[in-house]
């Protein structure tokens, strides 16, 4: 088991359509860890709650948090802001609370620079031409957003060579034990 009494930070990436938030969303139900919620300067989506979802800032807000280090990771994304607040975090941690962050891999670098036990695991697709399909399938964007998505995936793709693990969501349950494995592991 830990040798301290300090909870471990899990980090976990993937391009869109992978499944990741399933995937996190699982863990959280099988696993006693806390899932750490991000805060953006996009405007709440309809069916969305703060606190839940997302903590919702103004971007002058969000600004102010990133000159006063008040940011563990924080990237822009379609001209928004999203970012993880340290001390959240860090009082869970302390708290001997284990963390998962779902975020993108420009953050997660950013994370283990700053927690370098942090454990980052990366949701690969099991193959492009799958990815496109998914996300075709789900109908939530155009085709033209789409092709970006899988432009943006090719690059993400490259940073799980950074991760401590990679997992491959063929099988959503498979996958899930996958990673539930691996947070044992780290915890022993």
């Amino acid at each position: 088991m830990k040798t301290n009494n300090r909870g471990k930070l899990f980090v976990m990436s993937g391009p869109s359509g992978t499944g990741k938030g399933t995937i996190c969303s699982e863990l959280i139900k099988r696993v006693d860890i806390y899932l750490s919620i991000s805060n953006t300067t996009r405007e709440k989506g309809e069916n969305e709650e703060e606190g839940v979802n997302y903590f919702y800032v103004s971007r002058d807000e969000f600004e102010r948090m990133i000159r006063d280090g008040e940011m563990l990771e924080y990237a822009q994304y379609n001209g928004n802001y999203y970012g993880t607040n340290k001390k959240r975090v860090e009082e869970a941690l302390d708290a001997g609370r284990d963390v998962l962050l779902e975020i993108e891999p420009q953050g997660a670098l950013q994370v283990k620079n700053i927690i370098d036990d942090a454990v980052l695991i990366f949701v690969l697709p099991p193959s492009m031409d799958e990815l496109r399909k998914r996300l075709v399938e789900r109908g939530r964007e155009a085709i033209e957003v789409i092709e970006k998505r899988i432009a943006a995936s090719e690059w993400e793709i490259q940073q799980s060579d950074k991760y401590d693990y990679k997992v491959i969501n063929d099988n959503l349950e498979e996958c899930v034990n996958e990673v539930i494995g691996i947070v044992n592991k780290e915890r022993m």
